[in-house]
């Protein structure tokens, strides 16, 4: 139960003050608690003799009063410092999670739910608070003023009646035990539950036009009912365990009670106790109620906070399989990029993705990587960006071996567009700004010059304050890619990977785009991969991917004059182009 605390041992060495301090506070409040029963009892008694005077009722009332005092600004001292370490801890975990989920490579969200992601960050890291908070008070309150009753109840009453009046005890610590055991095993069930559920909404939010189109909605609303009915039943057998605690608890401090009267009674008539003993002794009785309570709840919330740190470590202890080596070297600018027979495989696949690539191309150049779909051509890409590991001294920047340069600087070099554009849900000034936060208004409008967005923005009644919504969902697909291109652009990396990018753009806007790029880029590297043969036509490198192999390059004039995959798709898409407009010439013809 208690291997929870062990596990976040190292925030309290952290903040051993702060809880020092509490627990040290806890202590004396738990002492002066137990002192106005012991007072009652000696009032009692001397009321019971006819001893009591005025001087002796005041002094009574004096004492309640300090005491009252002085135990409430004890008590807001050491909830303040015993609660406000629980924020810490919970601010702490959530920054030490989300810092571990940016350092993860593909392979880990490829293993791991978004929706369990999310629930571990919001659910489980709550009930981590609620143990560094509640779970030490209740610790507390549930050994310590537990002990101080005890020896009062022992020392200033009946060694007697304290031993018969705590036999029914020792059984309920048993059955607390049982009830905890078989808490820690139902929330962890539920907790996966709810992570299932949380990634079915972000499937049914994200998808929603799909969902909609396919006039699906009664169907996924079917499904999420099911998930909402396995998180309800999961949580509700967690529940009906944790409704047992206080029943429980209750049932055997009340078996205390009647032992406690039944044998106190006995006591006073044998003159071994006075009235005003058992007056202090039933107080005493009903004051641990609370420390039982506590008790159950102690098994509770430290059973939810050790599945929760378990789910949490489990999470933490998953090393990205991609790191920085032993023996780093440093590499000023990024010149030549060499492929030496690089083969890969995806952690997932038993079959290789690439196979045998090799080629260089020399810093200032433009690759242009083009081939069917799945041909490769989006994990050639993400052999630079290092998102997976791969076989040492297959790929050189500089002659440097890329598992020898620091992750941080080679991705300082890149600016990436992928295929599948993400906005942020800002305006478009932000998201074009996150390429570089700090750039200047004039590089700001010059990059949407240069992407071709500048007459889209004109358009909208807010510019470029213009929100984008989430995902970019008030955008076109095509000006979703030009915004995206905006953002590599403004960052000038010194390699700019362009993954599909213009895929959204009719011809013409393409062709602007390419011929912004190739004036805006001389003397950097730009690789771009396209399916449309007009994306790729300048580039002083042409690769052509089919099953992971390169099956053709050279230059344009080079790969028409091969006759080729490439001599083919052009003339077929050259083709199409101008039936296109031979199309629209005759719409357009009076």
């Amino acid at each position: 139960m208690f291997s929870v605390l062990r596990k976040l041992s190292w925030f309290f060495k952290q903040h051993w003050k702060r809880y020092t301090i509490a627990i040290f506070l806890l202590f004396i409040v738990s002492f002066l608690e137990v002192m106005p029963p012991r007072l009652l009892g000696v009032f009692i008694d001397e009321v019971h003799q006819g001893r009591l005077t005025t001087e002796r009722l005041q002094f009574f009332i004096g004492i309640f009063l300090v005491l009252m005092v002085v135990i409430y600004l004890i008590t807001f001292t050491w909830m303040r410092q015993l609660f406000g370490g629980a924020y810490i801890i919970e601010r702490t975990l959530r920054s030490k999670y989300m810092s571990h989920l940016m350092k993860m490579t593909p392979t880990f969200f490829e293993k791991n739910k978004t929706g369990d992601l999310m629930a571990k960050a919001t659910n489980d890291v709550k009930a981590i608070y609620f143990t560094a908070g509640f779970g030490v008070l209740t610790l507390v309150d549930s050994t310590i003023f537990l002990f101080i009753i005890l020896i009062m109840m022992t020392v200033l009453v009946s060694w007697k009646l304290t031993l018969a009046a705590f036999l029914p005890l020792p059984i309920m610590a048993w059955i607390m035990k049982r009830y905890g055991s078989i808490i820690h095993e139902r929330f962890m069930k539920a907790q996966a539950a709810f992570g299932d559920m949380n990634d079915q909404v972000l499937e049914s939010i994200a998808g929603v036009r799909v969902i909609r189109a396919f006039v699906k909605e009664k169907d996924d609303e079917k499904r999420f009912e099911t998930m909402t009915d396995d998180v309800l039943n999961k949580n509700i057998s967690v529940a009906k365990i944790d409704s047992l605690f206080e029943p429980t608890i209750k049932l055997f401090v009340g078996m205390s009670y009647m032992i406690g009267l039944g044998f106190g009674a006995y006591l006073v008539f044998q003159n071994e106790i006075t009235l005003g003993q058992l007056v202090s002794f039933n107080i005493y009785l009903g004051m641990l109620i609370w420390p039982m309570l506590a008790f159950g709840e102690l098994m509770n919330v430290m059973q939810r906070g050790n599945a929760s740190m378990d789910r949490l470590n489990k999470t933490f202890s998953y090393k990205p399989d991609v790191e920085d080596g032993s023996a780093l070297q440093t590499v000023n600018v990024p010149e030549a990029v060499d492929f030496k027979q690089l083969t890969f495989r995806y952690p997932s696949s038993e079959d290789a993705a690439l196979s045998n690539i090799d080629f260089s191309i020399p810093q200032g150049a433009t690759l242009g990587v083009v081939g069917k779909t799945g041909s490769g051509k989006t994990t050639l890409f993400k052999q630079l960006l290092r998102q997976y590991p791969l076989e040492e001294k297959q790929l050189f920047i500089s002659g440097v071996p890329i598992e020898a340069i620091p992750l941080a600087q080679l991705k300082s070099w890149i600016g990436y567009v992928p295929q599948d554009q993400f906005l942020f849900s800002q305006t478009i000034r932000e998201n074009i700004l996150f390429g570089k936060p700090d750039a200047e208004e004039y590089d700001l409008y010059r990059v949407m010059d240069i992407a071709s967005i500048t007459a889209d923005i004109e358009t909208f009644a807010n510019g470029i304050e213009t929100l984008v919504g989430e995902k970019g969902v008030s955008l076109s697909g095509g000006q979703k890619q030009r915004i995206s291109i905006a953002r590599a652009l403004i960052k000038n990396p010194e390699i700019l990977l362009l993954d599909d990018a213009l895929s959204a753009v009719d011809a013409k806007t393409e062709a602007f785009i390419v011929k912004n790029i190739r004036e805006e880029r001389k003397g950097k590297t730009t690789w771009i991969a396209a399916h449309r043969m007009s994306a790729v036509r300048h580039a002083d490198i042409i690769l052509v991917l089919d099953n992971g192999q390169i099956v053709e390059r050279g230059t344009h004039e080079e790969l028409m004059r091969q006759n080729g995959w490439y001599c083919e798709q052009y003339t077929k898409q050259q083709m199409d182009a101008d039936e296109q407009e031979n199309a629209v010439k005759e719409v357009s013809r009076p």
